[in-house]
């Protein structure tokens, strides 16, 4: 059998109408993960209705379209292999989820696509979905220029936007050797999986070329182990088993733990994987452990698991940088929505607004403003309802990053940068 390729996750981010969509549909009809069948398919629906020019956006439309046409997309056709590696696509923003899911781990992103329309340029939420792909970690990007055919692939006007995404780029601190810029038109299939004459002043990479040039991620084995628990069982003949995914350090048989802010310490007996027993589990491993000395109605889900001698940081309040995605109103001091941090879900309240900062650059804008509206970055004094493990994103960076919710959807993205902890007994 051979060797799995290595997994990464992948965002694609980019201003509404450059073309996201488009380029996704075209990345999976060209790798083979969308069948021919199935594009002549939508190719027939769009004729019908009078869209006459096709477009490969139909293979990823957004879900309010779908439901409404009545199509519903297989999650696996948001897999696709390259010759390297075999990637998942990460719900695009637009989605309001698209920011839960990428901050509680389920699918934190290794890399992400910006689409930049070069009939258009950087617009407001270019500029947003940069911000927050900075927030939430995402250190390597490729740009892609889209829509190179509505500029009638004009060198020039590529150059143009690609200084001006550069600048944006460096405001929040990613360096030139993190970009890499492609010239490229997902409708007409222009140098995204093979190279083209319309192009010929590009001498750049493919879109699939420079998604092979992507870094595996370091697996973080060498900070402290942080296991959030998803779920507890009880298994007759076994005993108390938690299951999660082990974001940091080594989870190891043998090994002696405790579960915070349960406070409770045990043994564990033996790690399983897939229905098998592992030596060891690594970050990303999703597993269950059987512990010993701990009963399951003292532990749930929301714990995080860590070392005895380095136990999860519990917060009596902590301090967080920001940006708030949507909130039909304003934000002030007393809001208390819901943080979703790991697996823990707890109601917090924002304390004092401590600076407003210019989303574009990071700097400060205002100290002590009174409120906060869409679009604004901020620094936040938080008090949990109840107590809850969050770390430093500078020390333990997967623990650190969150998302705010309310009235059933993402306000804002977050990261703890300081802590003041909790005294446990």
């Amino acid at each position: 059998m051979a060797a799995a390729k290595p997994h990464l996750n992948l965002a694609v981010i980019g201003h509404i109408d450059h073309g996201k969509s488009t380029l996704v549909g075209r990345l999976l009809f060209e790798t083979g993960a969308v069948p021919q069948h199935v594009i002549d398919g939508y190719r027939k629906e769009a004729e019908s209705k009078g869209k006459g020019t096709f477009e490969f956006a139909w293979v990823m439309d957004n879900l309010k379209e779908e439901r409404e046409r009545g199509i519903t997309i297989d999650i696996a056709h948001k897999r696709f292999d390259t010759a390297k590696y075999y990637f998942t696509i990460v719900d695009c923003p637009g989605h309001r989820d698209f920011v839960k899911n990428m901050i509680t781990g389920a699918s934190q992103a290794d890399a992400a696509i910006l689409v930049v329309a070069a009939s258009e340029g950087v617009q407001e939420q270019t500029k947003e979905h940069v911000f927050l792909a900075r927030t939430l970690g995402i250190n390597q990007l490729i740009i892609v220029v889209n829509k190179m055919d509505a500029v009638n692939y004009d060198q020039k006007r590529f150059d143009a936007v690609k200084a001006d995404v550069t600048t944006l780029l460096k405001m929040v601190a990613y360096k030139p050797e993190d970009m890499l810029f492609i010239a490229a038109s997902a409708f007409q299939g222009v140098n995204i999986s093979k190279k083209s004459d319309k192009t010929p002043w590009y001498k750049g990479p493919t879109v699939l070329e420079a998604l092979d040039t992507l870094k595996e991620p370091e697996k973080p084995t060498t900070l402290p182990l942080r296991l959030p628990i998803q779920d507890v069982y009880s298994i007759s003949g076994i005993g108390t088993v938690p299951v999660g995914r082990v974001e940091t350090g080594i989870l190891k048989k043998g090994m002696n733990v405790i579960f915070m802010p349960a406070n409770k310490t045990g043994e564990v007996k033996s790690v399983e994987m897939h229905h098998e027993e592992i030596p060891q589990a690594v970050p990303g491993d999703n597993v269950g452990f059987n512990i010993r000395g701990v009963a399951k109605n003292e532990i749930r889900r929301g714990d995080v698991v860590g070392p005895v001698d380095n136990p999860p940081t519990v917060a009596e309040e902590f301090t967080a940088q920001i940006v708030i995605l949507f909130h039909p109103s304003a934000i002030t001091v007393g809001y208390t929505p819901v943080f979703h941090c790991h697996t823990a879900q707890v109601a917090c309240t924002i304390t004092a607004l401590k600076k407003k900062l210019d989303p574009r650059t990071g700097q400060m804008k205002e100290e002590n403003p009174t409120f906060l509206k869409t679009g604004d970055a901020a620094i936040v004094q938080i008090k949990p309802s109840r107590p809850l493990v969050i770390e430093k994103i500078k020390e333990i960076p997967p623990m650190g990053r969150f998302a705010i919710r309310d009235m059933g959807s993402t306000i804002a993205a977050g990261m703890c940068i300081d802590i003041v902890p909790k005294q446990m007994r």
